[in-house]
């Protein structure tokens, strides 16, 4: 069999000045290119591969995965990042996948990681010279980071006076963060300290900002924003942030003729504040050498108190560790046709979620759990001990229910229960919602999940891939009226078991549909209704 191979490319900005050639070859050699659908669109020109897989934001893994599975097959695939792959990128991501599969890399799939420019790299050079001397990035995300452990790491920065670049800063649910790591960063920063605010850096919708520390929050600050934080020696000059490396220590910049010859400039009596490589002690600087010698009592007092402390607690105090903890993330609801939820359920869920865990409301009268353990099997056991309904969360089938008008029209509930308990919870390539509606009225839109079941004269109505969201949504396409009650299930099953086998990963039913033009004997029509925007009278 062919040997495939997973290139992880990064291409940098976007802008074809600014892509590499090793990345572009890596491209054209491909078989299957896979990425985020916003970068797929900005490197469309350099590929062609006969395949291309483009999903949706938190799809990483399912990139990886497929990558890897196409790279097995003998694929060539390359797994694309804006930036570089491995700075934020999918570079790690794809050797996690791998290494979970027990890749070794002198017997497995090769992989080749094509570096690009980050954007700490793009943004600085449209401000000037903002990170010419020690610099650091912190993703302010915490969807797969701690936030006290983003918060730490902000502290350190500021303490240690390094420029920093905040990328992933803010976005619609995530507005918070931003603004917790300005109140960290002003205890150690002036209010004056340069700022540089870099949108969509080289792409089509450029803008750059330059601000403060103090008011770089009355701007407007997205995901697509990188925000470069000066140190205290940072400067703005003519339009441009420019931090010193600290030439002008030993060169007298504005003159031609230098005091100090090159032989000297790397003398002990031109670098007092340098490490003393006998004694290990950094000695300081000539402005501090007076206050040196006239330390306060309170100092000295602090110093006695330290030396009375050991070793070990010192390393024990300033130890800084991210524990590793698995996340158990999954799904509670009280039952399919039950939405209510007893006092002594919500206690129990409570208790299971901790001081660590969350607990989100979804809106299909569901629980989404997310717990810190290693003990999975006992929250379960424990949960379902009190009647709760525990379902796994991601790319599976969930069954949704109306609440039957309280029990007024319940025949229909059987059969509700049936499908839950026979494909409830099955892995598929994307997440399916069936909608189950127990009357005529369908009140719970179930014509607008992946499949719709309307109970109606003792039979069911059958719907098939609607689109709830996006410019084009649409409601789910009518396929069949009057099935019989013994016929519903079997057929479900043989929908899903076709979509199975058959749809791309990350593609969803209504995808599917319209691309195979039939499943089963249902033929596919186009129920997506474009919106025509009228001129604006200004010809805009």
């Amino acid at each position: 069999m062919k040997k495939g191979k997973i290139f992880v490319v990064g291409f940098g900005p976007g802008d074809r000045e600014h892509i590499t050639k090793r990345a572009v070859d890596a491209l054209q050699q491909s078989d299957c290119i896979i990425g985020y659908k916003t970068y797929v669109d900005l490197i469309e020109t350099y590929v062609t591969a006969s395949s291309i897989v483009s999903t949706g934001m938190t799809e990483e893994v399912s990139r990886a995965q497929d990558a890897v599975k196409r790279a097995e097959a003998g694929q060539i695939v390359s797994v694309i990042s804006s930036g570089d792959s491995g700075v934020y990128g999918m570079a790690g991501l794809v050797y996690e996948v791998l290494i979970e599969l027990g890749w070794k890399e002198e017997e497995g799939i090769e992989v080749e990681i094509v570096p690009g420019i980050s954007a700490i790299n793009s943004c600085a050079s449209l401000l000037g010279a903002p990170v010419m001397h020690d610099s650091c990035t912190i993703s302010l995300s915490d969807h797969l980071t701690p936030w006290t452990v983003i918060e730490k790491r902000i502290e350190a920065a500021g303490m240690a006076d390094f420029v920093i670049a905040l990328y992933n800063p803010k976005s619609g649910r995530r507005t918070r963060q931003i603004v917790e790591a300005q109140r960290i960063l002003l205890k150690y920063r002036s209010p004056d300290t340069p700022v540089g605010l870099v949108k969509s850096a080289y792409r089509e919708n450029q803008n750059v900002i330059l601000t403060t520390l103090a008011e770089m929050l009355d701007h407007d600050i997205g995901m697509l924003t990188t925000v470069v934080i000066g140190n205290s020696s940072t400067f703005f000059y003519d339009n441009k942030i420019i931090t010193p490396r600290g030439y002008q220590r030993k060169y007298t910049l504005g003159e031609e003729k230098q005091s100090l010859k090159p032989h000297q400039r790397l003398k002990k009596e031109a670098e007092p504040w340098a490490l003393n490589q006998e004694t290990g002690e950094a000695v300081p600087g000539y402005e501090q050498i007076e206050s040196k010698k006239q330390e306060s009592s309170s100092l000295n007092m602090a110093l006695k108190a330290l030396s009375m402390v050991t070793k070990s607690e010192i390393d024990q105090t300033h130890l800084v560790q991210q524990p590793i903890e698995d996340i158990f993330e999954f799904a509670v609801s009280p039952g399919v046709a039950n939405k209510f939820v007893t006092a002594d359920q919500m206690r129990v869920l409570a208790e299971a979620v901790g001081e660590k865990g969350t607990m989100e409301y979804t809106p299909d009268h569901r629980f989404l759990i997310k717990i810190p353990t290693g003990r999975p099997q006992s929250i379960v056991e424990k949960l379902e001990q009190h009647d709760l309904t525990v379902m796994p969360v991601g790319d599976v089938l969930n069954v949704k229910a109306c609440d039957f008008c309280y029990g007024e029209k319940a025949e229909s509930i059987p059969y509700a229960e049936e499908i839950a308990a026979e494909l409830g919870g099955l892995k598929l390539p994307k997440e399916l919602h069936i909608g189950f509606n127990g009357c005529g009225m369908a009140c719970y839109r179930a014509v607008f999940d992946d499949i719709g079941i309307v109970y109606r004269k003792k039979k069911f109505d059958l719907f098939i891939g609607a689109k709830p969201v996006g410019r084009t949504a649409h409601a789910a396409q009518p396929v069949a009226e009057g099935i019989e009650p013994e016929q519903l299930v079997p057929l479900l099953k043989e929908i899903i078991e076709e979509y199975k086998e058959n749809a791309h990963p990350n593609e969803r039913l209504f995808k599917y549909f319209k691309r195979v033009k039939k499943i089963q004997y249902f033929t596919y029509q186009d129920m997506s209704s474009k919106i025509e925007v009228e001129p604006a009278p200004c010809g805009d």
